[in-house]
């Protein structure tokens, strides 16, 4: 371990315990100047001559003055200092100040392990190299941030990629008094045709006076900075600096900086550093701005494309419901993006049966949108057949020919199937982790509770093979089926939507919960007759003011 001007670092450790003096002693000696005292104020005197040490490792009780009032005086005379505090007792209020007033880097309990005060030490010399390191770059980094700052300023003032470049060209012209700077776009490791320039209004040198044609295709090859001094124009004395603008190995510009005349044409070390540390924050601007602007394009052409797809989705759920004697029928879907995974479908089979279906694929967005028509395509395929299986083998199907896809992307399908024959009106239905569906009669006594539907199996694309039996039952005039997706029964609204009948001298705290099916069933029966389902999901859609997910909902009436 070594430091600037001295071979190690000093180290002193204070404690009145000779035995552990003598073992930190040893574990250091050999990576650190130690220095050893017996005593707070032993330590003081040492600190007197020796001066500032890189870390103090401190005992807290010691007779006459304690370690965390021996630490708080060498606050003010060596702030640079890192400071460790042993303590072989549960102090808590001392600990407390000595590490809330900035004392104490580090405390270690007795007895402490020899390996884990090492890596704290080491810890806190590195710690300790960083300060000085960074107090000796203080003056440098003023001057650079009011550079960078002024930049800054500039940028966030253009409106435009061009507008930028000519601020950058003309603050670090000004700023270093340059008689010319040119910035030149980089695109494709080539130069643009396009130049911004800025040019010292007290100079008579025109811009062309100057080739730094070569300089500049060494930077484009190599990203490397080339300095040209020494030169002479007309008898004028002058230099240039060609500078790339690179961010994350991408060249973005090419910076050309003149000096003209016999006071000001050699370029500083210092200078050109701060240039270059410019240089490289202009480019992050650079960057940000060409991808500030790319992704506006991108969001334009992601826009319309999603408009597109929202529309192909929109247009593969059925537009028109089938009129079925003896029944009637409604459906709705919102995505709660542009595209979604909620899907319903209804499907008169040539034989007469009627098939109902509301599927949820899990996630939101384009991936769920793709599965979703997937599952529809697959669906409508074996719906189609001359003679549909049972809902239970269909769903068995379903899983069979998108299980793959769905367990390697992660996704699974909740659906609910159901088949109505409006001869017989018995009702076939399978359930593959979907809601439960409801049924009730408006015939029923308000206060009943309706019938869930609960014989269910588990969700498509979880196992390779899909099992589980199809339920029966049969319909009566004044029933109603409802098959719903959880973006309904999951929404958070208020308890005011559920209890709209105010209570006389009660006032009610205004909260919000989720809806779940028993409040889902609650908002039903408040709703007038005869049963509108668009009304019923604005009520919700006006009540829970994010929708964070698709919200399907179908249903059949038995007239």
């Amino acid at each position: 371990m070594t430091d600037t001007g001295v071979d190690k670092l000093k180290l002193m450790i204070v404690d009145d315990e000779q035995d552990n003096l003598d073992l930190l002693y040893r574990t250091f000696r050999r990576n650190f100047q130690v220095y050893r005292a017996n005593h707070a104020l032993s330590a003081l005197s040492i600190l007197d001559k020796e001066g500032e040490m890189a870390v103090i490792i401190s005992d807290q009780r010691m007779p006459e003055m304690n370690g965390t009032e021996f630490l708080s005086r060498t606050v003010e005379r060596f702030p640079d200092t890192i400071r460790i505090l042993l303590t072989g007792f549960t102090d808590v209020e001392d600990l407390v100040e000595a590490i809330n007033s900035g004392q104490v880097f580090k405390y270690i309990t007795k007895p402490w392990s020899p390996e884990r005060l090492r890596v704290l030490v080491e810890q806190a010399a590195d710690a300790y190299r960083l300060v000085k390191k960074r107090t000796q770059e203080l003056r440098r980094a003023l001057r650079r941030e009011s550079l960078f700052n002024a930049v800054t300023r500039a940028i966030r003032e253009c409106l435009d990629y061009g507008t930028m470049l000519q601020k950058i060209a003309a603050i670090i012209g000004q700023a270093f008094e340059a008689t010319c700077c040119l910035l030149r776009p980089v695109e494709g490791d080539r130069l643009t045709l396009d130049q911004f320039s800025y040019h010292d209004p007290k100079s008579d040198l025109a811009n062309y006076a100057f080739d730094p044609d070569i300089s500049i295709e060494k930077v484009l090859q190599t990203s490397q900075y080339q300095l040209i001094q020494d030169t002479t124009y007309e008898g004028n004395p002058y230099s240039y600096l060609v500078v790339p603008l690179s961010y994350q190995q991408d060249l973005l510009a090419v910076l050309t900086i003149y000096q003209c005349g016999s006071d000001r044409h050699c370029w500083q070390d210092e200078d050109i550093q701060l240039i270059a540390s410019v240089a490289e924050q202009a480019a992050l601007a650079l960057s940000q701005a060409k991808l500030y602007q790319h992704l506006q394009q991108k969001q334009e052409q992601i826009r319309a494309e999603l408009e597109v797809a929202r529309q192909i989705q929109h247009n593969l759920l059925r537009q028109s419901l089938p009129e079925i004697k003896g029944a009637k029928l409604q459906a709705c879907c919102y995505p709660a993006r542009e595209v979604g995974g909620d899907f319903f479908e209804v499907f008169v089979h040539p034989k007469g049966d009627l098939w109902l279906a509301v599927g949820d694929v899990s996630g939101k967005g384009v991936p769920a949108a793709l599965f979703m028509a997937s599952a529809i395509s697959v669906l409508r395929r074996e719906l189609s057949q001359e003679a549909p299986a049972e809902p239970n083998i269909v769903m068995k199907n379903l899983n069979y020919a998108l299980c793959n896809d769905l367990i390697g992307n992660n996704c699974f399908i909740t659906l609910a199937l159901a088949c109505y024959s409006p001869t017989t009106r018995e009702l076939v239905y399978a359930n593959a982790g979907h809601i439960y569906p409801l049924l009730w009669s408006r015939e029923a006594p308000i206060e009943e509770k309706p019938h869930y539907l609960k014989v269910r199996g588990i969700p498509l694309g979880i196992l390779p093979r899909w099992q589980a039996q199809s339920g029966r039952l049969v319909l009566t005039p004044g029933d109603t089926l409802l098959l719903a997706s959880d973006g309904i029964t999951e929404a958070t609204v208020s308890n005011k939507l559920l209890n709209s009948e105010k209570t006389e001298g009660v006032i009610q705290r205004a909260s919000r919960s989720m809806l779940n099916q028993d409040g889902f069933w609650q908002l039903l029966q408040s709703e007038a007759q005869p049963l509108s389902l668009s009304r019923l999901l604005a009520r919700i859609q006006a009540d829970n003011h994010v929708q964070e997910d698709d919200q399907t909902i179908l249903s059949l009436e038995v007239l």
